[in-house]
């Protein structure tokens, strides 16, 4: 008999079944969020889906105005709201597209974390509109006058948020575990151009307006702007370079193997998600080789060498479009995820392009410099294992040739203990299987044992996977990396320590990775002579590449060589990449003839260079900035 009383009921305990599972694989899905010690935030209870931005940029003023538009999703009917904020001026905040004020507070700052922002909400609400302004000294933005530009005639600015600056200019849910989707309406100076991480025009427009999308969802640290006197040219279909006009054409002949390296990329582990791959050159006060921000790479302009010897910062920063922005570390303890991977993804790319001897060359330079950090800071010290314990301290304080390099190792030596073929695979189901998601170390590891070594005793001890990661030093196990091509380099710095003459080397069709090499492995200590002899033959201070020159500048300065001082200086005044000039100033400071050198220099660049640079420099010269 059809009852239909009966059938209503079954349909509402079916209704109520479903509800009941969705609601339990969503409160796991936010579960999974990881607490992040440098940040305020409440993800687990109250999550931002989506930002809007609408900013004005005042170039006179150093600021941006406007308002952050949160979309959130309050799955714990929680009260309040906790945002990441630091020195930003908060004017008032309103609920919905209603706009109804709302109350607010600041928590008092602390380091590396900045004030947590407390918002009143109720149960149901789904906008917070937060309007604001940020203050001049701005973490994460750089405001350059006219004459630090390429150009000279126009102001220009930049981000750069990673770690933890998106919150000096955002009040957002600023941690690496938190996605979300964004767009953005950018007002700027008429004859300036904006662009962002994110689906962007390639012409300035007449009103200065700007509006963005980023359809796929990111954390915080990979939201970028930058405006400037900005043109565009294209590589192909889906990738170009955005540049001061007078850097464009330099820099597309640069990078015209981009579309080469994203066919190789895609061959390795799956089609590239991002739609679009663009690179823009920026001053050259921007502190790092390249800022992996989707849809269009931040990169500095030293890596404009002439002959493409430094594309691999290209492809390093492509590499993360898979490893990073698609699979991203939960917390910054876990940056090595991040990074390690996308060194490893590099040296594919590189393999693919220019061939194994090539790419061999590169992993040995890599390979000298965690041997070098290591022994620096001791095989037992815990700084020197992949899984970082950064809970208390500053997130940026990790070192290089660790989650860099080591973590390379790690992947090149499970290449080749596990083989190449099963390892791809198993990398391209990662990154299909936890695509726009986090990723920790714990979950890494129950992965790889679960698809790899499958409880199998011998495989489990041949790997040594938990050491790798949770350990300090190398493993017994670790691949050596040897480069035919650089030893002979080698066999050449012995016969100039021997007496050899410069220009009797044989150095007949050397690269710059040779050049490289040779100068980073001379002898730390060397006579004017030698130095004297070395210059006149291969006149190393004028070289284009800007990894040769540093090495260079480093020996001169370490040897007091005064003929390079001049291009010291010039090399001070005009780069802003951290990774170069703070080695070169702790160097000067070594001695009270260079500390003053260094000061008088210091003095007058400091202006033109990023806070993360200055962070990093002050300290070294004991420099108290005049306010």
């Amino acid at each position: 008999m059809f009852n239909l009383q009966s059938v209503n009921s079954k349909i509402f305990l079916t209704l109520i079944f479903t509800l009941l599972l969705f609601s339990c694989a969503k409160n796991k899905e936010l579960s999974d969020i990881p607490k992040d010690p440098h940040s305020w935030s409440n993800p687990q209870e109250v999550i931002v889906q989506h930002l809007a931005l609408e900013l004005n940029v005042d170039f006179n003023a150093k600021q941006l105005s406007g308002c952050a538009r949160l979309e959130i999703r309050n799955h714990t009917g929680m009260d309040t709201l906790i945002l990441d904020t630091s020195d930003l001026n908060i004017e008032r905040i309103t609920l919905g597209k209603q706009e109804k004020e709302t109350p607010f507070r600041l928590g008092n700052p602390e380091k590396y974390k900045g004030s947590p922002l407390y918002i009143a909400i109720k149960k149901y609400t789904q906008q917070v509109n937060v309007y604001y302004s940020t203050n001049p000294q701005a973490g994460a933005v750089q405001w350059l006058a006219p004459g630090q530009t390429a150009g000279k005639k126009l102001p220009f600015l930049f981000t750069q948020n990673q770690p933890v600056f998106a919150r000096t200019w955002i009040p957002c849910q600023d941690s690496p575990g938190v996605r979300m989707t964004y767009s953005a309406e950018i007002t700027v100076p008429k004859k300036l151009m904006a662009v962002m991480s994110a689906a962007n025009g390639t012409e300035k427009v007449e009103n200065g307006v700007y509006h963005f999308e980023m359809p796929q969802p990111i954390p915080s640290y990979l939201i970028a702007l930058a405006v400037g006197d900005i043109s565009f040219q294209a590589i192909s279909e889906r990738a170009g370079v955005y540049a001061e006009p007078s850097v464009l054409a330099k820099a597309a002949a640069e990078f015209e193997d981009t579309e080469k390296m994203i066919i190789a990329a895609e061959k390795l582990y799956g089609p590239y998600s991002w739609d679009r791959y663009d690179i823009i050159v920026l001053p050259p006060s921007f502190p790092f080789g390249g800022m992996e921000n989707p849809r269009l790479t931040f990169a500095t302009p030293t890596i404009l060498a002439g002959d493409k010897s430094l594309v691999s910062l290209v492809a390093h920063e492509l590499a993360h479009s898979w490893s990073g922005n698609l699979v991203t570390n939960s917390t910054w303890s876990d940056i090595w995820l991040n990074e390690g991977f996308t060194t490893y993804f590099e040296h594919r790319i590189m393999e693919e392009i220019y061939g194994f001897e090539y790419k061999e060359m590169l992993a040995k330079l890599d390979y000298d410099n965690i041997l070098q950090t290591i022994q620096q800071h001791g095989e037992d010290n815990p700084v020197t294992a992949l899984r970082q314990n950064l809970a208390a301290d500053d997130p940026d304080n990790t070192p290089t040739a660790i989650i860099y390099d080591k973590g390379h190792l790690f992947l090149r030596t499970m290449e080749t203990l596990i083989g190449r073929e099963e390892w791809d695979q198993f990398l391209t189901n990662y990154f299909n299987k936890f695509s726009f998601q986090s990723m920790d170390s714990e979950k890494f590891v129950a992965y790889f044992e679960d698809k790899l070594i499958k409880e199998d005793a011998e495989l489990a001890e041949k790997l040594q996977l938990k050491k790798w990661v949770y350990e300090p030093g190398l493993p017994g196990n670790h691949f050596v990396v040897k480069s035919p091509a650089l030893k002979q380099v080698k066999n050449e710095i012995t016969a100039f320590n021997n007496g050899t003459a410069a220009s009797d080397l044989k150095t007949q069709n050397w690269t710059s990775h040779h050049w490289r090499y040779f100068v980073k492995n001379l002898p730390a200590e060397l006579s004017n002579k030698k130095l004297s002899d070395l210059e006149s033959t291969f006149s190393f201070s004028k070289t284009g590449n800007s990894e040769v020159l540093f090495s260079w500048l480093m020996l001169a300065v370490k040897n007091r060589y005064y003929p390079s001082y001049l291009v010291l200086e010039e090399f001070l005044s005009g780069v802003g990449r951290v990774k170069f000039i703070a080695p070169l100033y702790w160097s000067l400071a070594q001695t009270e003839e260079g500390r003053a050198f260094a000061s008088r220099v210091y003095k007058k660049a400091r202006d033109g260079y990023h806070p993360l640079a200055t962070s990093a420099i002050d300290p070294i010269l004991k420099f108290e900035s005049e306010k």
